[in-house]
């Protein structure tokens, strides 16, 4: 299949109630391809009057689906699994076309992303309430887990699938109805899952879908709609902020995922080679544009020589280009707006003190592409230690003692992840205890999977995604006191 007909099998319109439909207004928004710049589709674009529409839709199937038999729910979401791994290529050259990633972590990411649909079929057979005594008297008590309601979910460009199964598929295991906000900039991978799950066998008005222009058109009116109980949203730090305020006006459920300013600290005893390869995976992953990146470095002075030469040799060794093309690691960044601050942030750094060991230049040509970089020797109110690089810039800095590395870790508003590099086993549990963050990567780069609790601390949100805790998310609790049977109380 060429990359035309793939294109021509995606639905480019809005899905509503079990119908693809055009928006309201008639309005679409252009879609491109970052390695090019060339445009891929046109897409509909919604309106607010679009976005109730879909809410009326999925208050409308909301209570036949809550109480369909969690088996029902779980093989339509091992079917979407089964899709979804079947049509791993399809879906890998959709998020490289519109996204830009390499086709290899493209293909990386769709088995991640399938995992979730994997992980939350099983769960929704194993959701299990409570019983127990008062303590004070003879009646009992139950609790049971029931469907939180219709959802917002809104989903960001940089993980295309797989943000948006972790947030689908436990909505869907609970006995929920969304309504899904794609990013503008990646619609398609989106649009084609809802076709696939469509085919898995959801019912009408279970999903809906309302892509759009402007994401407030959605998310302000389904928001201040009291039939909506509970939105999820990944993305900036700021938006979040917006986000709870509206949802605090009208007591709404929200878990947030947002920004993330990673450290990765590598101490004296670490394993050198080991540590620029974790490092280099959580930081290059994804281009850089990953909010569990590893923006700051920060190296022991003992070894940082070596490893700052292992590190910017690796970096640079990255194959740059079309992520469609064999071997690229390194794709284009997403708009033409993020290599303009990609070189404001390395103007900055050299400003307070950096030298760069390699990179540090956009790439002339088509498409939004700059070199993978590094920076070592900035101070700490350079832009790249106090800012969300998302990029494929790698500042190293220097610590001397184990009590500076936690506070420079620390030292940031953010806290989703950080990783540590030490061959002390104890080190865990006191990076356990020194770092606050949500995620920790021990002698490991890489730490998401659909049977973890994912999220972060402070500015970088709040509730889980994954694991248990991810599917807990989309539920209530409701007690239900029994009368004692002996004493009729």
């Amino acid at each position: 299949m060429n990359t035309q007909q793939l294109l021509d099998k995606v639905e480019k319109r809005l899905f509503i109630g079990g119908e693809w439909v055009d928006g309201a207004a008639g309005e679409t928004y252009e879609v491109h391809n970052p390695a090019t710049g060339e445009l891929l589709v046109e897409m509909a674009s919604g309106t607010k009057d679009d976005a109730i529409r879909a809410l009326d839709a999925a208050h409308a199937a909301r209570r036949e689906w809550e109480r369909t038999a969690p088996r029902t729910r779980a093989e339509i979401l091992r079917k979407g699994y089964d899709l979804v791994k079947e049509r791993k290529d399809e879906f890998a050259a959709l998020m490289t076309l519109e996204m830009g990633k390499s086709l290899t972590e493209a293909k990386g990411e769709v088995d991640y992303g399938a995992d979730y649909l994997l992980w939350f079929s099983e769960e929704a057979n194993h959701f299990y309430g409570d019983t127990n005594h008062y303590p004070a008297k003879p009646n009992r008590m139950l609790t049971v887990r029931k469907p939180v309601g219709p959802c917002l979910l809104i989903t960001p460009w940089n993980f295309p699938l797989s943000m948006a199964t972790r947030k689908i598929a436990p909505a869907l295991a609970a006995g929920n109805t969304v309504v899904i906000k794609p990013a503008k900039l990646t619609p398609l991978t989106m649009q084609y899952f809802v076709q696939t799950m469509v085919e898995a066998g959801v019912p009408d008005g279970v999903i809906n879908i309302v892509s759009a222009k402007s994401a407030s058109d959605v998310s302000g009116p389904i928001m201040s709609d009291p039939r909506c109980r509970k939105v999820s949203f990944t993305g900036s730090t700021p938006v979040g902020s917006t986000l709870m305020e509206q949802a605090a006006e009208h007591i709404l459920r929200i878990s947030l995922e947002l920004g993330g300013n990673a450290p990765a600290i590598v101490f004296a005893d670490a394993d050198i080679d080991l540590a620029v390869e974790g490092v280099k995976a959580a930081k290059m992953r994804n281009i850089g544009e990953a909010c569990t990146a590893a923006n700051r470095i920060l190296v022991h002075e003992s070894v940082v020589d070596e490893f700052a030469e292992k590190f910017a040799a690796a970096v640079s060794a990255m194959k740059v280009g079309n992520g469609l093309d064999d071997g690229v690691e390194v794709g284009p960044l997403v708009e033409p707006s993020a290599v303009d601050r990609m070189e404001e942030l390395v103007a900055d750094a050299v400003a307070k003190g950096g030298e760069i060991l390699t990179g540090g230049k956009r790439i002339d040509g088509p498409g939004n592409f700059f070199e993978p970089t590094v920076i070592r020797g900035a101070s700490r109110d350079a832009r790249v230690f106090t800012e969300e690089i998302f990029g494929p810039i790698a500042p190293i800095f220097t610590f001397a003692t184990e009590e500076e590395a936690w506070e420079m870790a620390n030292d940031t508003e953010y806290g989703l992840a950080s990783y540590v590099f030490s061959e002390d086993p104890d080190m865990l549990w006191r990076a356990s205890d020194n770092l606050e963050f949500g995620l920790l990567g021990f002698n490991s780069g890489v730490v998401s999977d659909a049977s973890v609790p994912f999220g972060g601390v402070k500015a970088s949100g709040m509730g889980r995604e994954g694991s248990r805790d991810g599917m807990l998310e989309y539920t209530e609790v409701q007690m239900i006191g029994v009368r004692d049977p002996y004493t009729k109380n």
